[in-house]
């Protein structure tokens, strides 16, 4: 009796929830015009035979309780206990007949309904009410989500707002109980691996075609068409390798879908990783902790509503997800249970009973709001929705788990599960929504405030604002430099071009061709010599200086500051912008190729033209053989250490190799007295002279440390020797002109200085003309396309343009628009009502 009774009690259960979907149903369609009047009649039929068996069963149920009693009370007459067991056996059947004939006729009312509101949605997609389509509330609610999932705020504003967080163990079937409520396969499949790595938002909601589409993405997803769902399919793999960091098994990056489609419940759902139990191979060791902290960071909102899915095909006593459950929601008030694969478990549990109590929630301590059976599927990865719905249902009507009252009716299918999964979430919506919108209306007052106290005088920029005004400025810096006057561009290169050679030109071809015993061998060896230098490194050498030159330039334009108006904001940017735009620079590579013809060119030519060319040839000499012999007595006076002032003065001393090098200094010195036109090289009985020398002051020296201190000491004498010869030069134009017949004077140095010093400035000139012309305009492009790249890599500004002024603007900005969308969610939440 009390099984009889409490099988036609879950019949009116599950009549209650089919009033609500009934309601539910009228109101959506309430929010499109559309159904012809045989459409509105047909309905009222349907209804009207609905209400008349709704009337049988309750009489049904009122019989049943009056049976019940009777076969309680205890009564001593043992023939009618048997005719009363007969009629409440009778009665069942009854019962059962009644309720497949109302739950066909539900199906049939809702397959009508479905096909009516997919007329209505296209006739309005077609504007034929000629009225602008609104947002849905759902779409309206997702964009808010969508905005929260990035919002990251030091103010610890949390996400309370509802959505169904889909937890289970992996291969507990959750995911396929979210295709059965979207009414398509979109997700990847597999055999017993992890397939969902990173969190998915599920955005359902009602529309004339069944389509998907991602939140950043235009494509359109058709679900009726398979090889869209397979792209779609392997587009969410896809997406879930690529948010998965290097060495991680799963990410907690949420993936936002949108799927629409006739007669799909609205809410949003969030399907998670599955839990796991053990880490395997393959895996990083922290898979198992980083499933649980996503689930916890989901299932921790007060306001969500957590599903939590249990494979009903193996023991019980193996599911970690229900104790995870009971943790975050320990009383049941927003969990909702599901027992998936109830077909294998019929069939393979010893005990049926055991599905009894665990759809009662007597067999795990976690407490729920409801439980539900379902089956969602064969186990075939190529099975479609309607199949497995078709084989759902014809599960259910033949269960004995049904038939012998283990499970209510309104506790079967994902139909039922779907409607009241759509009923608590808005529930929870109208609960929690204007409560959330006031806490992020208290956090914007916070940041406004902290913006005026901090910077009152500064424009709240967000970080893409401040990206546009740092990219102007920095493309304005970039015009500032092709503006550079040619005479400067030539004097930098000129100065640089000589730092660079000069050492080369002193040491390599300089000094070695004044070892010369006479004019045509020292110009017999210049000239070799520099043609060896222009064909191997000059030219790559003056390209290089052009180059840097450049970069010098365009760094000194883009760090010169602006006076009280310059940002220190930007400089971190512009300094990124500076070397990456550098980076991708490349010289033309002919350059070098004919800058090479020029500088052989300048080089062969030794007519001097005017007595003031002459002079300045004699200057550039002076100051090169000045800055020669500064550096000379600067090596020299390392090496013997402190002159008697210094130590005199300055209590300085010398250390025991300083007094051997100022005592071999003396003595080279003297021999140079002696000969002052000596070679550049010591003879070896020099050496062995100097040695001998040295050795009578009782100073031990050997041969290397003599050469040593004769190169510098002989180059010092070299150079002052030079720098005389250059005063007696400055009146030897005269004589140059004459080629140098009848006269001792020979300036075969000021010639090459001048050639060297012509070679310099023609190279300059002509790196100079293809700066300007060429170099120039290419890396303003190479700055242009910078920018524009680091305009589309949002981690890239983030990483750029930091600070607490930055992230204040952020976070006002996002809060605001948090709040905005609430509250044109909340009035249409308020409209809807």
């Amino acid at each position: 009796g009390e099984n009889l009774y409490n099988e036609v009690k879950g019949v009116s259960d599950l009549l209650l929830l089919l009033d609500s979907a009934e309601n539910s149903t009228a109101m959506k369609a309430s929010d499109t015009q559309g159904f012809d009047n045989n459409g509105k009649q047909y309905k009222k039929g349907v209804l009207g035979e609905l209400i008349v068996i709704q009337q049988q069963i309750q009489e049904h149920e009122e019989a049943a309780r009056r049976v019940a009693e009777q076969l309680n009370s205890g009564s001593s007459q043992q023939k009618r206990k048997v005719s009363d067991k007969d009629k409440a056996e009778q009665l069942q059947e009854e019962l059962l007949r009644t309720q497949l004939k109302y739950q066909r006729i539900l199906e049939r009312l809702e397959k009508e309904n479905k096909e009516l509101r997919k007329q209505a949605l296209q006739k309005d997609d077609k504007g034929i009410h000629l009225r602008k389509m609104k947002k849905s509330l759902i779409d309206l609610y997702s964009e808010v989500l969508d905005i929260l999932s990035d919002y990251d705020s030091n103010y610890n504003t949390q996400d309370h707002l509802p959505r169904v967080v889909v937890v289970g163990d992996q291969s507990a079937g959750k995911t396929s109980v979210l295709e059965m409520i979207a009414q398509a396969r979109i997700f990847p499949r597999g055999s017993g691996e992890m397939m969902t790595r990173s969190p998915v938002k599920v955005t359902l909601s009602e529309g004339p075609h069944h389509m998907a589409m991602f939140k950043d993405s235009s494509r359109e997803f058709d679900l009726t068409k398979d090889e869209d769902l397979a792209a779609l399919r392997n587009e969410i793999e896809i997406r879930m390798r690529n948010s998965v960091k290097e060495g991680q098994t799963v990410s907690a990056e949420t993936i936002s879908l949108n799927v629409k489609g006739p007669g799909l419940q609205r809410m949003v759902l969030v399907d998670l990783p599955g839990v796991i139990s053990t880490v395997t191979s393959g895996m990083a060791s922290d898979t198992k902790d980083i499933i649980f902290s996503i689930s916890r960071a989901y299932m921790q909102n007060p306001n969500a509503i957590i599903l939590c899915i249990q494979d009903g095909s193996v023991d019980a006593e193996r599911s970690i997800v229900t104790d995870l459950v009971s943790q975050m929601d320990p009383q049941g008030r927003r969990t909702i249970f599901v027992l998936t694969k109830v077909d294998l478990a019929e069939k393979n549990l010893a005990s049926p009973s055991r599905i009894q109590q665990i759809v009662e929630g007597r067999l795990f301590p976690m407490k729920a709001l409801g439980y539900f059976a379902v089956v969602t599927g064969r186990g075939n990865t190529n099975e479609g929705i309607d199949s497995i719905k078709d084989y759902e249902g014809d599960f259910f009507q033949n269960s004995k788990l049904l038939k012998t009252g283990m499970l209510k009716a309104h506790q079967v299918t994902t139909k039922n599960l779907s409607l009241a999964v759509s009923d608590c979430f808005w529930k929870m919506v109208r609960e929690s929504v204007e409560q959330q919108a006031d806490a992020f209306k208290a956090t914007r007052f916070n940041l406004e405030t902290e913006w005026k106290n901090n910077y009152p005088r500064l424009r709240e920029l967000d970080r893409n604002e401040l990206y546009e005004k740092a990219k102007n400025e920095i493309l304005d810096e970039v015009i500032s430099l092709s503006q550079v006057t040619p005479k400067h561009w030539e004097e930098i290169l000129q100065r640089k071009l000589w730092e660079r050679v000069s050492t080369h030109v002193i040491e390599n071809i300089y000094l070695p061709a004044a070892q010369s015993v006479n004019s045509g061998t020292f110009n017999t060896t210049v000239d070799i010599k520099l043609k060896q230098w222009t064909d191997k490194q000059l030219p790559h050498k003056a390209v290089e200086v052009a180059w840097e030159t450049l970069e010098d330039e365009f760094a000194r334009f883009m760090s010169e500051h602006k006076g009280k108006d310059h940002d220190d904001i930007f400089d971190k940017l512009k300094h990124a912008v500076k070397d990456e735009s550098i980076k991708r620079h490349r010289w033309n590579e002919q350059a070098e190729d004919s800058l090479r013809v020029i500088q052989h060119n300048a080089l062969e030519d030794r007519s001097i033209s005017d007595k003031q060319q002459w002079d300045a040839a004699i200057y550039f000499l002076e100051e090169t053989l000045q800055t020669r012999l500064r550096d000379t007595e600067s090596v020299i006076h390392d090496m013997v250490g402190p002159n008697w002032q210094e130590r005199w003065f300055s209590w300085k001393s010398r250390s025991p190799d300083q007094h051997v090098r100022n005592e071999t200094k003396s003595e080279l010195e003297r021999l140079l007295k002696i000969n002052e036109e000596h070679t550049a090289y010591l003879a070896n009985d020099e050496v062995t002279t100097v040695r001998k020398n040295l050795e009578a002051k009782s100073v031990d020296v050997d041969t290397i440390l003599i050469k040593d201190t004769w190169h510098q000491v002989y180059r010092k004498h070299f150079l002052k020797k030079s720098l005389n010869h250059c005063n007696l030069c400055r009146r030897g134009f005269h004589y140059y002109q004459r080629h140098f017949v009848d006269s001792e004077l020979e300036c075969n140095n000021v010639i090459l200085f001048w050639r060297i010093q012509r070679m310099l400035a023609i190279t300059a000139n002509t790196l100079r003309q293809q700066l300007i012309n060429t170099e120039v305009r290419r890396l303003e492009k190479n700055v242009k396309e910078v920018l524009e790249d680091f305009a589309e890599d949002n981690a890239k500004k983030v990483q750029l343009l930091t600070g607490r002024r930055v992230q204040l603007a952020e976070d006002l900005k996002r809060v605001r628009e948090i709040q905005e969308k609430l509250e044109v969610f909340i009035e249409a939440l308020h409209q809807e009502k």
